[in-house]
């Protein structure tokens, strides 16, 4: 599976946005049952005391991503667990998602934690119904539309080895769907949604996201799954 295509750009000066793009694309993309941490819950959810330093602080925040490496746990992460360690990690480190993925990047983006078969709609350069080459209808089990919008979204994952959605994915015209890790998902919505929600310009904040995606895309394609380490035998044996 090739992920280097490289998707048409236009430079931000000029490139045609649809007409929702400066309001909230919905309610939110996130898991926010639990509603909104609390300092000291953010200080439980990362598992550090309230006078950690800033390194401990991140070295915490570092660790609890990789808990839920798939290839270590043998488990399907949850989203709502990660999305609630990146939640605490920005209260506690008051920065913008924009700013924590410049800072933090490093272990999604630079170390995938699992093959690329998530999928991210980037929702920007979608034009939903519009699209001579609809995802939705050609797999329609991966893909659904926004109602609030009229943008595709992935409305499940794990259809990585499913030929109807790697057609849906090649053709797309406007290049808006990528194969990512469940990490670099979950950030790349983070990031989008907070694109999409702001009433300023975000320029800035877009071409993070697009340097984002083509850095994925590249570390994905160079992606080695760990080779399993032969099981050690603690029993003696006696060769003589």
């Amino acid at each position: 599976m090739s992920l280097l295509t490289t998707p048409t750009i236009l430079p931000f000066g000029s490139r045609s946005f649809p007409p929702f793009a400066t309001k909230k694309l919905r309610a939110s993309c996130s898991l926010r049952d639990e509603g909104p941490l609390s300092t000291a819950a953010a200080y439980a959810v990362l598992g550090v005391d309230p006078h950690c330093s800033a390194a401990d602080m991140k070295a915490a925040f570092r660790a609890k991503v990789k808990q839920f490496h798939p290839d270590l746990n043998n488990t399907t992460p949850s989203d709502a667990m990660i999305r609630r360690v990146i939640e605490a990690y920005r209260i506690l480190s008051n920065c913008t998602p924009s700013q924590l993925i410049e800072r933090e990047c490093l272990d999604p983006f630079d170390t995938p934690e699992s093959e690329a078969f998530d999928l991210f709609v980037n929702q920007l350069f979608c034009v939903g119904k519009a699209c001579s080459s609809s995802c939705v209808k050609r797999a329609p089990h991966a893909f659904t539309y926004d109602a609030s919008t009229g943008t595709a979204r992935a409305s499940s994952q794990g259809h990585g080895d499913d030929y109807q959605v790697q057609c849906a994915v090649g053709q797309c015209p406007r290049s808006c769907i990528h194969y990512v890790t469940p990490s670099q998902r979950i950030l790349l919505e983070e990031l989008l949604d907070s694109i999409l929600e702001a009433p300023y310009d975000t320029s800035a904040e877009a071409d993070l996201l697009y340097s984002l995606i083509t850095k994925a895309k590249f570390e994905n394609n160079r992606y080695q799954k760990p080779k399993k380490q032969p099981k050690a035998s603690s029993q003696h044996v006696d060769w003589f």
